[in-house]
């Protein structure tokens, strides 16, 4: 069955694949401010901390759903169900992250166009097409709905192709070049006035902080959000990875990757932040906390390009080839669970499919484009703050609650023989099925 649905065909494919997926536009624009906003590394501290020891697990019991069950979300639940209750439960969960996959995809590829956009910019600039350049940046119905376009036109390509051809091959491809262009841009901004005090306020920790429930539930939820839980991706994923394969240490580098990524978008930001202030851009809003989000993204960084004189076309430019390829990455994951759901529960060939569902989105994506100051807030609240939180809690759920613990184990001894005197799975299971839920449960009812 995995040679005719396709597999990653290396260990580094899927790496590279998993960590594309949870390295997107929430990593590289909000865990910097919110580690900014939240005690410097005091934030960064907690965020490593809860990452590994309530992340990764939840995180772990997708993969293992989805290598498991070595099909789509609902496929995968239900192989794990022992009675018709269980089965429907596995259906509503599994088809939730199908739906909130697509949700969230809706509502990213229109900012993700906004980056392509932005990344045209300089060029029309340096060809002396200013009116080009003052249209892309501009907000308009037909520029919003021909990036989006463009964006999921990329999106349905690398699709369309398959696991090893597509998925795998475009995550080597672009992963690395992600990371370059991070380090290249970290090294140019720390060369520029007002860096060292950006580090300073990204770095120097406020250790009194660290307690604090509002700093938790921050770094709980970043931490959550940022592997794509509860979107069904990583189930997906993990029906592509061979039995050979050690899921433990596979699990540990993504999460280690992720992170590190993470870390390295705060080294860039913050400090091009304070550089910004210190060419007399505005970084602080009116109630004292810094500018975060899409004005941080679309005003505060473009504003300060432009005090660069001629190399702030190169800058801007790499920044928002960056953050286009970040954007990519994510959105080629969510697309995928849609695709394998109706491939494999329909019957439909995948090129089909895949077009299909890419412009079913896509017209999702126009009608929020439509009405673009209501829609886009009410979908993206809709879909990350309580689709992704109830769809991975109920993940948990059925891992620690439903699943037989003798299976999970025959599963774990896949690629790794000795994993039942590890400390992993001494701990694991009761984290599964106690701490998890519970922590999910607590970022959800707070972000109420």
């Amino acid at each position: 069955m995995a040679a005719s649905r396709g597999e990653f065909s290396s260990r580094i494919g899927f790496i590279m694949a998993a960590a594309g997926s949870a390295v997107g536009l929430g990593n590289i624009w909000g865990f910097p401010t919110q580690t900014a906003s939240n005690g410097g590394a005091a934030f960064v501290l907690v965020y490593l901390v809860l990452a590994f020891c309530l992340a990764y697990p939840a995180f772990m019991a997708e993969l293992l759903i989805g290598r498991y069950g070595q099909a789509n979300a609902v496929t995968s639940l239900q192989k794990m169900s022992r009675t018709l209750f269980h089965k429907r439960f596995a259906f509503l969960v599994g088809f939730g992250g199908v739906i909130c996959a697509a949700l969230i995809l809706s509502f990213y590829g229109i900012l993700a166009g906004w980056m392509v956009s932005y990344a045209i910019e300089p060029i029309a600039k340096v060809i002396g097409s200013d009116t080009t350049a003052t249209w892309v940046i501009s907000q308009s119905l037909a520029r919003n709905v021909l990036f989006t376009a463009i964006f999921m036109f990329l999106t349905v390509f690398v699709i369309r192709r398959g696991v090893e051809d597509g998925i795998e091959k475009w995550s080597k491809r672009l992963m690395p070049l992600l990371i370059t262009l991070l380090i290249i841009l970290i090294g140019y901004v720390f060369t520029l006035d007002g860096a060292t005090e950006g580090l300073n306020a990204y770095l120097n920790p406020d250790i009194s902080r660290v307690l604090e429930p509002d700093l938790l539930i921050s770094a709980l939820g970043q931490a959550f959000f940022s592997l794509s839980l509860g979107t069904s991706v990583m189930v997906i994923y993990g029906s592509y990875i061979s039995k050979k394969e050690n899921l433990v240490t596979l699990g540990a580098q993504v999460t280690l990757i992720d992170v590190s990524i993470a870390f390295l978008a705060g080294l860039l930001i913050i400090p091009a932040m304070y550089v910004a202030q210190a060419q007399g851009v505005a970084i602080f809003a009116e109630d004292g906390s810094l500018i975060s989000g899409s004005g941080l993204v679309f005003t505060v960084l473009p504003s300060l390009f432009e005090t660069m004189g001629g190399m702030g076309l190169f800058v801007a430019f790499a920044f928002f080839i960056l953050m286009s390829v970040a954007a990519l990455t994510s959105s080629i994951s969510m697309l995928e669970g849609p695709v394998s759901f109706v491939v494999e529960r329909h019957n439909v060939e995948r090129k089909k499919a895949t077009t299909f569902i890419g412009i079913l989105i896509f017209i999702m994506s126009t009608a929020i484009i439509s009405n673009i100051g209501v829609m886009l807030d009410f979908v993206a609240t809709l879909a990350t703050e309580y689709g992704q939180p109830i769809i991975a809690m109920l993940c948990c759920v059925f891992v620690g609650w439903i699943w037989h613990r003798s299976e999970i184990l025959k599963e774990l001894q896949e690629g790794n023989e000795t994993v039942e005197n590890s400390l992993f799975w001494k701990i694991w299971p009761w984290y599964t099925k106690f701490i998890c839920p519970t922590a999910i449960l607590i970022v959800f009812i707070h972000s109420l």
